[in-house]
């Protein structure tokens, strides 16, 4: 979805991802978006996790828009480990 800002100079636009929320060993809670590689944060309470995680995700699509331009897609490859 998209909206215009107030003064038309900006595309504001929605988009919405999931987030894995976790307790960690010392009771905080520790939420990562898996569609964006590093994006992660913590708290004490849920409240102020989905504060801090929001301007974390921000964070990341800021950077990642920087970067969109410098890398070029070379390819996938599958990597067989033996464990």
């Amino acid at each position: 979805m998209r909206k215009y800002s107030e003064n038309f100079s900006k595309v504001i636009m929605k988009r919405e991802f999931n987030v894995i929320i976790e307790r960690d060993a010392d009771g905080y809670l520790v939420a990562s978006v898996p569609n964006l590689p590093g994006c992660h944060t913590q708290a004490r309470n849920l409240d102020d996790l989905m504060e801090r995680i929001r301007e974390a995700i921000e964070l990341c699509l800021e950077f990642e828009e920087e970067q969109q331009d410098s890398l070029d897609f070379v390819g996938i490859q599958r990597v067989a480990v033996e464990v």
